[in-house]
């Protein structure tokens, strides 16, 4: 509760959102900030339009505005206490397929597959 309420007051400068962003991932386990950097530095490759910030404490990314709308982010898999990390969309994203589609990912590694596997989500999220 207390870094959702830091992450409000925080919003009011988007400047601020890759500093806190890059500051959530520094604090996070070798391999959890592996892929959380991995992560980041796609979205902002492939939707820089999209600006970093935290959610719930987690690093994740909006469309620009005060009230920019959440489309991906990134939970770890420590903080989360579960036994991978994912990568999750929001409704925002335009994932649609059919009557039923995913909207998070578990992710244990990198490699190239996934990388352009998720390489083609963000771009289809922010299409």
């Amino acid at each position: 509760m207390r870094d959702r309420a830091k992450e409000l007051k925080a919003r009011a400068s988007e400047s601020d959102g890759a500093a806190h962003v890059l500051a959530k991932i520094d604090e996070m386990p070798d391999e959890d900030k592996t892929l959380a950097t991995s992560f980041h530095q796609l979205v902002q490759e492939v939707a820089p339009n999209l600006v970093p910030r935290t959610w719930y404490g987690m690093p994740a990314y909006a469309t620009s505005g005060r009230s920019g709308t959440l489309v991906c982010f990134f939970q770890s898999a420590e903080k989360m206490r579960t036994r991978y990390n994912t990568v999750g969309f929001s409704d925002a994203a335009f994932l649609d397929d059919g009557s039923m589609w995913p909207t998070s990912f578990a992710l244990l590694r990198w490699n190239s597959t996934i990388e352009n596997k998720l390489r083609a989500l963000v771009k289809r999220a922010v299409s």
